[in-house]
């Protein structure tokens, strides 16, 4: 194996394992954020409005943690493709126009 396989490897296993403990974070967050929203909620004792407001905070807490993870890993992937130059990988070269006609006399 040479060099450059090796160091491929070693890249791709990176990013697999950077992957795993991000989504690991923000799934962690996300619970967190579900037990307090849900304690509050217990120790509210039944004041609606105020439980709405909780229960809202929550879910626009977890839904900006996970979508801000999700376009942060999108735009580090799309990134590290157009570096490693197969941005348009699967893509086929557009075809060359053809010459104009030429007209004679």
């Amino acid at each position: 194996m040479s060099r450059d396989e090796a160091r491929a490897i070693r890249d791709v296993e990176l990013e697999k394992d950077r992957a795993r403990y991000g989504l690991l974070a923000v799934v962690i967050s996300n619970l967190a954020i579900v037990g307090v929203a849900a304690f509050g909620v217990w120790r509210l004792d039944g004041d609606k409005s105020v439980i709405v407001g909780v229960l809202s905070a929550a879910f626009t807490a977890v839904s900006s943690m996970t979508t801000a993870y999700l376009g942060i890993k999108a735009v580090s992937n799309t990134a590290r493709s157009i570096a490693l130059g197969d941005g348009g990988k699967g893509q086929q070269p557009p075809a060359p126009a053809p010459p104009p006609a030429q007209r004679t006399g």
